[in-house]
């Protein structure tokens, strides 16, 4: 640490450099149409990691970010990232899904499944290709089904974003994307419970889980009577407290993130309230989870190893969600076309992927070399999205307002 500057000087410096270098290349570049700055800001998290910045001005690097700046940071990210999650429970609609279950289940389970299964086809390709991908705290199968779900794996806070560009999103092709994306994001994280299911400590996890069934419906019964503007407030002590007994139990504070969402019913706060949430929550302390993301990379295994094991994670995913949603507009008898714009939409990655990742990667289950590819994997998918579904739209403009 140079001796004329403290820790808090140092951390405001990585917090300028953190928001300044991507919003930079964000409007200076103008990467809208391919690169959203939310994309953008993952990117710049590893560019800023130690496998670029880092190799290339390692002083610096060490400087900067050095153990007390990262502790700081970790800490915003983690709040960042919760609160994100438990966005993303909140907005689920059960009730919408219920009403269009035939549709919903059959096109989010093939949408969900046949990814998983090129994903897992994916992983076990890597543990033969070359060594450094599965951590030391994993079992095979742990392994191959996380790589495989964060092949399946459909972002529905970018999915949003993403749709509200398009400006699909509260056109009826659009309420039905979320409805599939939603299903699956349940899936995903029913997935990851059973990924961290911990037999040394199933006692504890029991308990968290029959405790929160209990808590859960008080906290319904309590909420329910509140002022919104009080449901706001108790919303934070409440999932402060899921993420801390989530985490006790061994299934990582994520899941409590979730599952504190998941019980609290969407109608209960302003729509427009909860959308400024996600936006001011992205825009203020997000960009801090993508840089701590990226502090995570590793190229250990060779640079050129990983991108071709981010290449073929690519490939298994969006391959498998477009044969996927494909093969549900066969049975569900769409129009020509319709399944690969659905199928383009719901390969969108970054967050919820990248949240994923981190958790396995937090547990051990994966490499920092894993979890990069990965993390390119979710990049590129991302990169993908809108270049390849404007065009389709433009052709298929009546698909936009037909309710299913």
């Amino acid at each position: 640490m140079h001796p004329t500057m403290n820790v808090t000087e140092i951390f405001l410096i990585a917090m300028s450099i953190i928001f300044t270098v991507p919003y930079l290349i964000w409007r200076l570049g103008k990467t809208d149409y391919y690169a959203p700055l939310v994309v953008v800001q993952i990117i710049t998290g590893i560019l800023l990691g130690p496998g670029v910045l880092g190799a290339i001005f390692p002083g610096y690097y060490k400087f900067v970010f050095n153990p007390q700046v990262i502790s700081s940071l970790n800490g915003i990210a983690w709040w960042a990232v919760m609160v994100f999650v438990m966005i993303a429970g909140v907005e689920l609609d059960l009730k919408k899904m219920w009403t269009y279950k035939r549709e919903s289940g059959i096109t989010a389970g093939l949408a969900l499944g046949v990814p998983l299964l090129f994903g897992c086809g994916a992983a076990v390709f890597l543990l033969s290709f070359s060594e450094g991908w599965m951590g030391p705290n994993a079992y095979t199968w742990q392994f191959i089904l996380g790589v495989g779900m964060s092949c399946a794996v459909t972002a529905l806070p970018i999915l949003i974003l993403l749709m509200e560009k398009l400006d699909i999103l509260r056109q009826p092709i659009g309420q039905r994307i979320l409805r599939y994306a939603s299903l699956d994001d349940v899936a995903i994280w029913g997935v990851l419970a059973l990924i961290l299911l911990d037999w040394t400590r199933v006692g504890r996890q029991g308990m968290f889980l029959l405790g929160f069934a209990v808590a859960g419906y008080v906290f319904r019964r309590l909420m329910s009577k509140l002022q919104e503007r009080d449901r706001w407030y108790v919303s934070f002590i409440w999932l402060a407290v899921c993420g801390y007994f989530a985490d006790w139990s061994g299934l990582h504070f994520m899941v409590g993130a979730f599952l504190a969402g998941v019980v609290m019913d969407g109608d209960w706060f302003n729509q427009a309230d909860m959308d400024k949430l996600r936006h001011f929550v992205l825009m203020i302390i997000m960009p801090v989870f993508f840089l701590s993301t990226g502090l995570r990379t590793n190229w250990q295994v060779g640079g050129a190893t990983v991108f071709i094991a981010a290449a073929v994670l690519l490939i298994a995913s969006v391959a498998g969600k477009l044969a996927g949603v494909h093969a549900a507009g066969k049975i569900l008898k769409w129009e020509k076309g319709e399944a690969s714009i659905v199928g383009w939409l719901l390969q969108t990655k970054a967050l919820i992927m990248i949240i994923f990742a981190n958790v396995l990667l937090d547990k051990q289950i994966i490499t920092s070399e894993t979890f990069t590819a990965l993390l390119i994997m979710a990049v590129a998918s991302t990169m993908l999205t809108v270049p390849m579904v404007a065009p389709k739209l433009q052709k298929m403009k009546e698909i936009i307002f037909r309710v299913k």
